[in-house]
């Protein structure tokens, strides 16, 4: 087959009443079907491996990661179930980190997570997050993680690798990763550094910065295609992301970048009750909102960290692809408001 010869319909993204069907013809659903289980079956076994478990877990939540507050990217998405006031998960840090004080070598999901975005190239409001929880600290995390992205590049070349060079035209970025024995770090200054010559790559809020989407994208190509960013300014970054010294002015967490810029947020813990609510106190939470997450660090403190990566970016980085609106197999997008009088999709 040529380059590139299988294409997406991308049907999703507009109002086509049949879009579904064209997506059951289309090989390009074909081939992102078959990554997905690829990517699934993978991150069980290494997972196992490296001794984290699964459990069933709800697909609700009374605590977001993503409350109203500094830190915060986006919305929760508030649902009713059989009365009760509720939201749908933007995560399962919460739960993971529940599930560490039973399955003490860790925990581990892939599951939707759903955020009050709006959808474009690089944002779904309905996702895939695959995560987990591990004890210890960023350092093991980044450990963890690193051979994680390693062994599913591994997994993709081993199963899909012909298949993918011969409809896509180049699993080179795969085979680098999938050899990889550690990725280049640099902490969030030292990345401020070395983008801040050119406008529009860091955006100062006076009390934390952020790198750009065109910040990130310029530091890997400057320093390398793939590679660790640490120790964010804390009010950047969410509450229940660990202090990295005692002011409490930076964070011990860390983005990986590949692909389209950030595909990997992860972070450490606040061991004990005490820097949590330091934490929460700066970032302006309302500490009763998450009275329960206080608490289980006061019975059961432990230090753990965690990191959540989004699937359908990754599969975007996989197959070279611009548009995340064309990776999920079954679309949500451009649903009507009110509920339809036929139903025109699953």
């Amino acid at each position: 087959m040529a380059q590139n010869s299988v294409r997406p319909p991308s049907v999703f993204d507009s109002n086509e009443p049949d879009a579904f069907v064209t997506a059951l013809r289309s090989p390009w659903y074909t081939l992102v079907a078959e990554l997905y289980d690829v990517v699934l079956t993978a991150t069980g076994d290494y997972a196992r491996s490296r001794g984290l478990r699964s459990f069933p877990l709800p697909l609700t939540t009374r605590s977001v990661t993503c409350p109203t507050a500094l830190g915060s990217d986006s919305e929760p998405v508030p649902v009713t179930v059989l009365g009760v006031h509720t939201y749908l998960p933007d995560s399962l840090q919460f739960a993971l980190e529940y599930g560490c004080r039973l399955a003490p070598g860790g925990t581990f999901a892939v599951t939707p997570s759903f955020r009050g975005e709006t959808p474009d190239a690089t944002h779904l409001n309905e996702y895939t997050h695959s995560e987990a929880e591990i004890p210890g600290d960023l350092d093991d995390l980044i450990g963890y993680t690193s051979g994680y992205v390693s062994a599913l590049s591994a997994a993709l070349l081993d199963r899909l690798g012909d298949r993918l060079a011969a409809t896509r035209g180049d699993v080179s970025h795969l085979e680098r990763m999938a050899c990889a024995t550690g990725f280049e770090q640099l902490t969030f200054d030292e990345a401020v550094r070395v983008v801040a010559d050119v406008d529009g790559c860091v955006r100062d809020e006076g009390s934390w910065r952020v790198l750009t989407r065109k910040g990130e994208r310029l530091l890997m190509r400057r320093v390398g295609e793939f590679l660790w960013v640490r120790h964010f300014d804390a009010l950047s970054v969410p509450f229940y992301q660990a202090f990295a010294d005692d002011s409490g002015t930076t964070a011990r967490n860390a983005d990986m970048y590949f692909g389209l810029g950030e595909i990997i947020g992860s972070g450490e813990r606040h061991a004990d009750a005490q820097t949590l609510r330091k934490s929460m106190a700066a970032h302006d939470v309302n500490e009763q909102d998450y009275a329960w997450y206080v608490r289980m660090r006061e019975e059961f403190p432990m230090r753990t960290s965690g990191f959540g990566m989004g699937v359908e970016r990754f599969l975007m980085w996989v197959l070279q692809h611009d548009d995340i609106r064309d990776i999920p197999v079954l679309s949500r997008l451009n649903e009507p408001l009110d509920f339809p009088a036929a139903v025109n999709r699953p």
